[in-house]
């Protein structure tokens, strides 16, 4: 029998997904389907548990619904619940497994696609919301020499940092603390690109050789990469990777199977 997956959010017609894990089924022999569920807001659980007594197996969860998705899982990984935020739900005998590929999803982007080893960098992330505190954990793990945080609140990223202070060292402030300093990732961990808003970036902030990345995707340059450009980044990259990343981990998480995302990539980018 073929096993059923799906994404649901609200809106959920724009999604990638069925996609991109329909290329990795093909790719990895997988007999399974996956689908978009639209989700109505306030009936979240109840969507859910029909798609799960209909045979699902499990579910990504997008916008607005990944704190819901954090409330109705069983168990939990670290990064899930320090994220505070569920992605991915695995459907298992015993319960509802809720995990948060997003952060481990950039990680491998940044170095498996990108070729730029995070081990020893000096790191800045843009932005103290959801976005950063599910990238916290899985740039921590790969040992930079610094990881900084910086937010145009600056409470929201001493928040942060004192959130996620039993697993790594943080620093944390506003735009202006970072001033005179300079890291060889910068992180946009903010939405400014969607409503084409450009960051308060101070002169001097990018390294000889750095890299900056923006999670937002789109057809065009965002204003924060083009600003890097003009700041003297070396290289810059979107998000679109990102996206390809964090569904190859949950397709992992599902199957066992870790797909190749290069292929997939491609295609997505018309290669």
């Amino acid at each position: 029998m073929t096993d059923r997956y799906a994404v649901i959010g609200n809106p959920i017609a724009h999604t990638k997904s069925p996609v991109l894990h329909a290329a990795f089924a093909h790719q990895c022999h997988q007999d399974m389907s996956y689908e978009a569920i639209f989700g109505p807001i306030g009936e979240f659980r109840e969507t859910v548990e029909a798609f799960r007594r209909a045979g699902g197996r499990g579910m990504n969860v997008t916008v607005p619904f990944k704190v819901e998705a954090l409330a109705l899982a069983d168990k939990l990984t670290t990064r899930a619940r320090l994220a505070q935020a569920v992605n991915t739900l695995r459907f298992d005998d015993d319960g509802i497994f809720g995990d948060n590929t997003d952060g481990i999803g950039l990680v491998h982007d940044i170095q498996g696609r990108l070729g730029f080893g995070v081990e020893g960098k000096r790191i800045l992330i843009l932005g103290a919301g959801g976005a950063a505190r599910g990238s916290v954990l899985p740039l921590a793990e790969q040992r930079p020499a610094c990881l900084t945080i910086v937010n145009r609140t600056s409470e929201k990223a001493e928040a942060l940092r004192t959130q996620f202070a039993e697993f790594a060292t943080l620093e944390a402030g506003g735009y202006g603390d970072v001033a005179g300093r300079c890291f060889d990732l910068v992180i946009n961990a903010t939405s400014a690109g969607l409503h084409g808003e450009h960051l308060p970036l101070p002169a001097g902030l990018f390294a000889p050789g750095a890299l900056a990345y923006d999670m937002v995707y789109g057809g065009t340059e965002t204003p924060f990469l083009k600003d890097a450009r003009a700041l003297g980044a070396e290289r810059v990259s979107d998000g679109l990777g990102m996206l390809v990343g964090q569904a190859a981990e949950s397709f992992f998480l599902w199957r066992g199977v870790r797909p190749d995302i290069g292929p997939v990539l491609k295609s997505l980018q018309g290669g």
